[in-house]
């Protein structure tokens, strides 16, 4: 569900569009399939999307303002059914982006991919935040800091938080039927960031842009298994 709303989301992102329209989207779907919108109302969070444009890094509020060509949007999504959460987030281009914007949005999305690769039974929990780092790192971006990914379950944020940096070989051991959301955020220029005066949308220090992607994956006896994923 949480997969199949994101693409409908994704499908629905060009220039004009508010995040406002796509928030009541998300919402509406989750009212249609009588799943719970994960986010609004947690914490006093307003809104059932996180739509975070270009130097947004994370929790940004929904608003009235039309993406424009070349931005880009970050839209994290979670729900609840039968008492268990899934949680999720892309970022989709508006119409025509620039290289660098186009190589930050690659590069985030490998760099999840290979923390998920590293999430293997016996491994350790930072094998996947090292995985990510030395992704981010090798193409000159940065990895944001202050904000991690987590266990999930009966919770939205449960033990262990997973960094995304470290080095390998530390942490808990990582065993079959455990469930993670991994979601590597990363910078064009400084890791920093700061928080608004709403006390929750994270943008980075020097206004240059950010990307996040995240899966909700679980471990198995092959190794990941993504569940927030359409399939091939």
């Amino acid at each position: 569900m949480v997969a199949e709303i994101l693409q409908m989301l994704r499908e629905r992102v060009r220039p004009g569009i508010t995040t406002l329209e796509l928030d009541q989207l998300a919402e509406n779907q989750c009212t249609k399939w009588k799943a719970r919108p994960a986010f609004k109302g947690y914490g006093g969070f307003p809104f059932t999307i996180c739509a975070s444009p270009n130097d947004q890094v994370v929790h940004g509020f929904a608003n009235h303002e039309p993406l424009h060509d070349g931005d880009i949007i970050s839209i994290d999504f979670g729900l609840i059914v039968d008492d268990f959460y899934g949680d999720s987030a892309i970022t989709v281009p508006v119409g025509e982006v620039d290289q660098k914007t186009s190589n930050l949005l690659q590069v985030t999305k490998d760099s999840l991919e290979c923390g998920i690769a590293a999430a293997l039974p016996g491994g350790h929990l930072s094998d996947i935040s090292s995985a990510v780092q030395t992704r981010v790192e090798r193409d000159g971006f940065s990895v944001v800091r202050e904000f991690v990914g987590h266990g999930i379950g009966r919770q939205l944020h449960e033990d262990p938080q997973i960094p995304n940096y470290g080095s390998s070989g530390r942490g808990i051991r990582l065993k079959e039927g455990m469930t993670f959301a991994i979601e590597p955020m990363v910078n064009v220029g400084l890791a920093g960031v700061r928080v608004l005066e709403d006390g929750w949308t994270a943008v980075t220090v020097d206004g240059k842009r950010s990307a996040h992607f995240e899966h909700t994956i679980a471990i198995t006896e092959n190794g990941p298994e993504i569940l927030t994923c359409l399939g091939s």
